[in-house]
């Protein structure tokens, strides 16, 4: 009678054994040769693999879902939400505005107001936006508004958190050859975002794409020089202002790319308006 059992297992083991066998000596190969210091082992690699991510080649659903655990971490430890559902859509609608029509349109953005009578805002991975309290007040309209949501998408269509954490990472030996730990990755964002700057280069680049974003989302231009000048008149200027290059190199190369002509064309630039969108808040005196 014949034995099925070994017809099957004779033609799987002709079939697959010996190039499965090549694959398993060769990723072991691998594996073994990698410098003492960056080796995993072959279990952790094949248990931890799906952890493991490679910045240079990280996905739009990957950096969406690392940049929503570092929300997490942020709203829960460094960071509190304003909880005013007009202020919180009004920031909202206008930053959608703004990212409808941004270089990277196709990650899904959320604008959040956090209770801070700072002025400040910043971005994290993935199109988290952040601004404070204090920073909608300081404004005088919804164009210097859109300006400052305008620059934020800017370092999220660059990436800049992105690469700014693959630096970090091999600065502090964090990086395997396999990559980065998305445990670590999450960690090492929430570090970003609460207390490094942006580089020169990287600043810079946000605040041309930020005036193309206003420019395209039909926002006078004149708000973003605006702001930043009203700010520069305060005894210290807010943190996302106070890295290099200076706030006057920054106007100046952003008036240097408006049409003087066309500076104040387009919406936003309604203060009274404005206080009244965010009229809960400054109704509230406790921001």
């Amino acid at each position: 009678m014949l034995n099925v059992k070994s017809i099957f297992f004779a033609r799987f083991r002709g079939r697959w054994y010996y190039p499965l066998l090549s694959a398993l000596v060769a990723l072991t190969l691998w594996v073994t040769a990698l410098p003492a210091t960056k080796a995993l082992p072959l279990q952790d690699l094949i248990l931890q693999g799906i952890q493991i991510i490679q910045l240079s080649k990280i996905s739009d659903r990957q950096e969406v879902q690392i940049g929503g655990q570092i929300n997490t971490q942020l709203l829960s430890s460094q960071f509190q939400l304003y909880r005013n559902s007009q202020i919180a859509e009004y920031v909202d609608r206008v930053g959608q505005r703004l990212a409808s029509v941004s270089d990277r349109p196709n990650i899904p953005y959320r604008f959040q107001v956090v209770r801070d009578n700072s002025i400040n805002a910043f971005a994290t991975m993935g199109g988290f936006v952040y601004v404070t309290t204090g920073l909608l007040v300081a404004a005088d309209n919804e164009a210097q508004l859109a300006s400052v949501l305008g620059h934020e998408i800017g370092h999220i269509a660059s990436r800049h958190s992105i690469e700014q954490m693959r630096q970090v990472a091999i600065e502090r030996g964090l990086a395997t050859a396999a990559g980065l730990n998305r445990n670590t990755m999450v960690r090492l964002g929430v570090d970003l975002a609460v207390n490094r700057p942006q580089s020169r280069k990287d600043e810079l680049e946000a605040d041309q794409r930020g005036l193309r974003n206003i420019r395209q989302a039909g926002y006078a231009e004149s708000g973003i020089v605006g702001f930043m000048e009203k700010l520069l008149g305060q005894p210290s200027p807010p943190s996302f202002l106070s890295t290099h290059p200076a706030p006057k190199d920054r106007i100046v190369a952003l008036e240097r790319a408006i049409d003087p002509a066309r500076a104040n064309v387009g919406d936003g630039l309604d203060e009274t308006e404005y206080r009244t969108n965010i009229r809960a808040l400054l109704r509230s005196r406790n921001y």
